[in-house]
């Protein structure tokens, strides 16, 4: 499997230069809808995992603590680029989401846009999430699935060896991957190509 931390790493770095062409007007609208789903209030401390080159700071609030991560360092620069040009403060690190250097409960909100379908362990990397997320705090996922309803058929399985190396899977379900680590879903928006992207706002649901 391509699939890896190490591919994702390499691939991501030479992506950069052509990420904002390719992404930033096609997810605009999506991105704005999903963090609109987040109940905000000032002072929160917020999280962005895989936040690539920083496409979403413009539709962030300027009343809270941003941090921004990112496996890709060419992604990091672009990140700090962008959220200087905005006048941000945003504390942007090298770092990969699964293995997070943040200590447990540590924010209010933890976005993730466009990465489940791209990391090799995506439910260790809600695992993660869930870990650095409060009690009460706030999960946003933005990201392509396949129906909840059904699994891939072999069709669209095997055309997955192929895009889950070069671009993304296109196998993985959302109320699985969220349920399975923890999370209850409040928030269910399609909000692009049908239902094939989704927003989703959870939290992470009470032990027992």
């Amino acid at each position: 499997m391509l699939n890896t931390t190490r591919w994702n790493r390499l691939r991501y770095s030479l992506y950069a230069p052509l990420y904002d062409a390719v992404a930033e007007r096609a997810f605009r609208r999506p991105r704005r809808l999903a963090l609109g789903q987040v109940v905000w209030q000032p002072g929160m401390r917020v999280l962005l995992v895989g936040a690539g080159t920083g496409l979403d700071l413009p539709w962030l609030p300027r009343d809270v603590e941003l941090h921004a991560t990112d496996l890709s360092p060419a992604m990091v620069r672009r990140t700090r680029r962008r959220a200087e040009a905005l006048g941000m403060d945003v504390e942007a690190t090298e770092m990969d989401a699964s293995a997070l250097r943040f200590p447990d409960g540590h924010f209010d909100v933890v976005v993730m846009h466009l990465i489940l379908a791209v990391m090799p362990d995506p439910a260790r990397g809600l695992a993660e999430a869930r870990r650095v997320l409060r009690g009460d705090g706030q999960l946003c996922v933005m990201d392509k699935f396949q129906a909840d309803d059904r699994p891939a058929g072999i069709g669209r399985r095997t055309l997955n060896a192929l895009t889950s190396a070069v671009a993304t899977d296109i196998t993985r379900q959302a109320r699985p991957l969220l349920e399975g680590a923890g999370f209850r879903i409040e928030q269910d928006t399609p909000v692009m190509m049908g239902a094939l992207f989704r927003a989703l706002m959870a939290r992470p649901a009470r032990d027992g």
